[in-house]
């Protein structure tokens, strides 16, 4: 039996790279996206008769954290690669606004609605709250910006205006929401543990959570990108070794990067995307960042099609059984009212189109990291209701891949169409 699911497992892992490496062929401005085909790949290994077990995220939390940590660490530095567009308060005004306005509303609306019509307790509506905080930067890429150096992104087409809006935003939103909502993961742990007195965990939570770790892992990230810059870009790949290994780095400097700022407490989130932004900054026009591009992205496709095979295994295997009517309700709300409503709303007076806002709050695709700060959060404090809690949050993110997966290419055409 331990050597039959072994030999299977080498067939599902086969599947989904050769879906990994095919399929994009297919679906290339089709009304569909990858992640759809793993998910269903995984559901169906594990409901046909052959005797995959399915994975159990309760269970097996640890595993889930660290598998989803691996695939959202990727896909920030994937991510963070493929700006083109230059650093800036002005430049990237459609990142703040989502940022600092639109993810908190976000993070309180579905915390309200987990709160007053699920029924969950204070504690884990929070955690509800943080757990759709991020958004994904690998799940649709239809949205995101295109490989580095096509610079659609960056054409200034008007003062303050800049081409491409919707996927710059959507782009640089899930490389640092995925990092920023960690202080309200941890909030929701800390109420969890010690109560919703704000006397016995504000201080501490602002000063650590808040301060401390956003401000190392943004510093060392500009720090540690910029070493790695000068040591990429010192010299050419002009030997056979060196060239078999082109774009290495780029997963090696994730390892590093985000490794050194978890142990010196910072948040390793930020510090990968900042990063990845900083080596993208100080070489522009390098044809070297194809190399850093190209092996990032495998490395983020592959570590998304897992991730999404398990998921589909999940479901087959009941993930989704503790759905209540409500929990359902709630589910749909927060992917259809929450997030756009808070997206048009952080657009308010800003000089972007109607099209291109509807655009962007439209599309908050919840995923991978979802998966992340709701095992971290189960992981670190003992939430009730736990397994309504990953129903809610595993009916999100299968909202969100279905829907904005198939509405993708026919959205980003009209919304180019109008512009």
């Amino acid at each position: 039996m331990v050597l039959e699911l072994y030999d299977i497992g080498f067939v599902v892992v086969g599947v989904t790279l050769f879906g990994i490496a095919v399929l994009p062929r297919y679906v290339a401005d089709r009304a569909i996206s990858l992640p759809i085909f793993f998910v269903g790949l995984g559901f169906l290994g594990v409901w046909l008769p052959i005797g995959i077990p399915a994975p159990d995220p309760l269970e097996q939390g640890h595993v889930v954290e660290r598998l989803a940590e691996f695939g959202v660490i990727i896909a920030l530095m994937g991510v963070g690669l493929k700006l083109d567009r230059p650093p800036g308060l002005r430049a990237w005004a459609s990142t703040w606004r989502l940022l600092l306005i639109a993810m908190p509303l976000s993070i309180v609306g579905a915390a309200v609605i987990g709160w007053w019509l699920v029924g969950l307790l204070v504690p884990t509506a929070v955690l509800l709250g943080a757990c759709i905080a991020p958004t994904d930067p690998v799940l649709a890429s239809e949205v995101q910006v295109d490989e580095p150096g096509d610079g659609s992104e960056e054409d200034v087409i008007g003062e303050g205006e800049y081409g491409d809006e919707v996927r710059f935003a959507l782009s640089s939103e899930a490389g640092l929401n995925d990092g920023f909502a960690f202080p309200f993961t941890n909030l929701a742990v800390a109420v969890a543990l010690v109560g919703l007195a704000p006397g016995n965990w504000m201080g501490e939570w602002l000063l650590i959570d808040v301060g401390y770790r956003i401000v190392v892992g943004s510093l060392l990230g500009v720090i540690l990108g910029w070493i790695s810059a000068k040591l990429i870009f010192a010299t050419e790949p002009n030997t056979q070794i060196a060239r078999s290994v082109q774009g290495l780095e780029a997963v090696a400097g994730t390892l590093l990067v985000y490794g050194i700022t978890e142990l010196v407490g910072g948040y390793g989130f930020i510090a990968v995307f900042v990063a990845a932004v900083t080596i993208r900054s100080s070489e522009r026009s390098h044809e070297y960042n194809d190399a850093l591009h190209q092996i990032s992205e495998l490395a983020e496709q592959v570590a998304m099609g897992v991730i999404m095979v398990f998921f589909g295994g999940a479901i087959a295997g009941g993930l989704l059984a503790p759905l209540t009517l409500q929990a359902g309700i709630a589910a749909v709300a927060i992917v259809f009212v929450v997030r756009p409503l808070a997206g048009l709303v952080g657009f308010l007076g800003s000089n972007t189109g109607w099209a291109e806002r509807g655009a962007i709050a439209f599309f908050g695709i919840r995923g991978i990291g979802s998966f992340y700060y709701l095992a971290h959060g189960l992981n670190e404090a003992a939430f009730s209701d736990a397994d309504l809690l990953w129903a809610l949050v595993g009916a999100v993110v299968l909202i969100s891949i279905v829907i904005h997966g198939i509405t993708a290419n026919p959205v980003m055409r009209m919304v180019t169409d109008s512009s």
